[in-house]
């Protein structure tokens, strides 16, 4: 027989809210200062020029001021977070039943080791502020593809990450929150696919954390070379707390000519964090960039995966899905820069609220003065389940270029009271209605997923509707 919608939504309900006892190996004291910093860089036994960036990066973060514009951020305590915490100091593992068992435990209840045995060509598992687990399959070693974590990828690859590594893409200047991650990152993803090469499976990293009070800042860095190709994807999640946790990640991916990157994202922490992430890819001439998010849990999310089209014929596709229920603000969207000829964009970015929840679609698209035959097509579609819920739509159009195409849409709707009623009609409850509308409305985002991802994003939301997360 079937298994239970019911009984499967309760058991991974409980998977994604588990939580371990707190153990540390290392963990720093709550706050942030230059002694903070030179630990990190210490531990991990940096070179003297990422000391140097990260000192830098903790200057604008102390500079700079805290965003106004978007969701307030007042209920974070930027001085009561741990931005440093190491739950072993056993070295990364490249077999499963080396993990410390607890942590295994955790990972196990996600479905991360099911996952790479029947989906993945690699995966990488970070707990707190360090990945504990990194494996590639061999056929893909020996093209030369790269999959380590980032620590492992600035001792055995130095001049690749000084190269690009906050420099072009997302520099600690950006904002206060990418200076923050530049001073404290650690962990996180480093990706090389060499010229020609094409990674058939998509790579994995899951990053957890465990504790409260704590913060994560991964740094995923993937470097496509000429006419190669990935998919890679990242998951998230955290379990519920009565106390605050921060999210503060970065990803840069360098597209190059040719070349098509797939970065897929379904992040998933619990309300008690901020979710205050920055993504960026720079697509050089014809490469192909794709973005696919789905962000749900998070009292606050401010996040924008963004491209800078600046070769000719370079496109970027992005799809999102945003979901906010009660206490939650999800300010999530797109932006895209068009810097040549030729280039293209579109944007097609979903939301659904629920419960008082505001999503709110914030983006930008830009045509520089030059960028002749640019074309942007920005979608928004908003659902509101209910009539205390909260859709809003800021798009932002710069075009300077007379010899270019935009085109935007927006629109805003409710479940219906005839769609629930011809639904129930056909023996389906209230909640299952409900459920089946919202699954039909989210359905362009989870056809961009591979076969087992979608059926996660799927019961996320099924959870979200249930208010059975955080």
């Amino acid at each position: 027989m079937p298994k239970s919608p019911i009984k499967q939504n309760l058991k991974h309900r409980r998977a994604l809210d588990h939580k371990n006892e707190a153990r540390f190996a290392l963990q720093t004291q709550p706050g942030i200062n230059s002694d903070l910093v030179k630990l990190i860089s210490k531990d991990k036994d940096e070179p003297k020029w990422m000391l140097d960036l990260r000192l830098r990066a903790l200057t604008e973060f102390e500079q700079k001021p805290m965003p106004t514009w978007g969701p307030s951020l007042d209920k974070l305590d930027l001085n009561s977070i741990r931005y440093y915490g190491k739950a072993t100091d056993e070295t990364e593992k490249t077999t499963w039943s080396e993990v410390p068992q607890d942590i295994k435990d955790t990972f196990d209840k996600l479905g991360i080791p099911e996952a790479e045995r029947e989906y993945l060509g690699g995966v990488g598992a970070q707990y707190e502020s360090a990945m504990v687990y990194h494996s590639l399959k061999q056929d893909l070693s020996d093209q030369s593809v790269i999959f380590e974590n980032m620590d492992t990828a600035l001792k055995q690859y130095p001049n690749i990450v000084k190269k690009y590594f906050m420099t072009k893409c997302v520099p600690i200047s950006d904002h206060k929150f990418a200076a923050l991650h530049g001073a404290v990152w650690s962990g996180g993803t480093f990706i090389y696919v060499p010229k020609g090469v094409k990674v058939e499976l998509p790579l994995q990293a899951y990053f957890r954390m465990n504790s409260e009070l704590m913060g994560q800042f991964e740094h995923t860095l993937i470097i496509a070379d000429e006419g190669s190709q990935v998919h890679y994807i990242e998951g998230c999640s955290a379990p519920q707390y009565t106390k605050n946790s921060l999210h503060a990640g970065c990803v840069e991916i360098y597209v190059g000519k040719h070349a098509r990157v797939r970065y897929s994202s379904i992040e998933n922490w619990s309300k008690n964090t901020f979710n205050l992430n920055t993504k960026r890819a720079v697509v050089d001439e014809s490469g192909l960039i794709e973005w696919v998010n789905g962000n749900m849990g998070s009292g606050v999310t401010m996040l924008y995966p963004s491209s800078i089209l600046k070769g000719r014929k370079a496109r970027s596709d992005s799809v999102g899905i945003a979901f906010a229920g009660s206490g939650q603000h999800q300010d999530t969207g797109s932006k895209v820069i068009h810097l040549a000829p030729d280039t293209a964009s579109t944007i097609r970015n979903k939301s659904i609220s629920k419960d008082n929840g505001i999503c709110t679609y914030r983006g930008l698209v830009r045509i520089v003065d030059g960028a002749t035959n640019a074309k942007s097509s920005v979608v928004c579609d908003a659902l509101l389940v209910n009539d205390n819920s909260v859709s809003n739509t800021i798009p932002n159009m710069e075009i300077r270029e007379k010899k270019s195409d935009m085109v935007h849409e927006a629109v805003v709707g409710k479940i219906s009271q005839a769609q629930i009623f011809y639904l129930m009609s056909r023996g389906l409850s209230e909640d299952d209605a409900k459920k089946m509308i919202v699954s039909g409305f989210i359905d362009p985002i989870t056809r961009a997923l591979p076969g087992e991802y979608s059926v996660e994003l799927n019961r996320l939301i099924e959870l979200e509707m249930e208010g059975a997360i955080g």
